[in-house]
């Protein structure tokens, strides 16, 4: 098991951008698939970047080109730059396993994009 703790999200306008921060209790190193989720009220969590052990990178169509997952794996860090923010882009984001098994999640960090 692994605890995760999200942060860096916040208040922007529309066009702004964000880094966002996913901290794990343990090493990284060895864990294959990690990724961004968010969910926004009255929706279901969505999948939204992913990166593997190797840095290869897949991305949502809705946020293709203007988001960026990468890793830190000395830091036990994964991050989620996000540019050219969107007001659907409002929603609580978290980091987790892409395995079907995920891990505990974390609380969360809000984003949100006024227009």
């Amino acid at each position: 098991q692994v605890q995760l703790v999200e942060s860096g999200g916040g208040l922007v306008q529309a066009g702004g951008s964000l880094r966002l921060s996913c901290a794990a209790s343990r090493s990284i190193f060895s864990i294959n698939g990690l990724g961004w989720y968010r969910q926004a009220p009255g929706k279901q969590r969505e999948l939204v970047a992913s990166i593997s052990n190797v840095g290869s990178t897949n991305y949502a169509d809705s946020v293709k080109g203007r988001f960026t997952i990468s890793r830190d794996n000395a830091k036990n860090t994964v991050y989620l730059q996000m540019n050219s923010l969107k007001p659907e882009d409002t929603a609580v984001y978290y980091c987790n396993t892409l395995r079907l098994s995920k891990w505990d999640w974390g609380q969360g960090t809000q984003v949100t994009v006024s227009s």
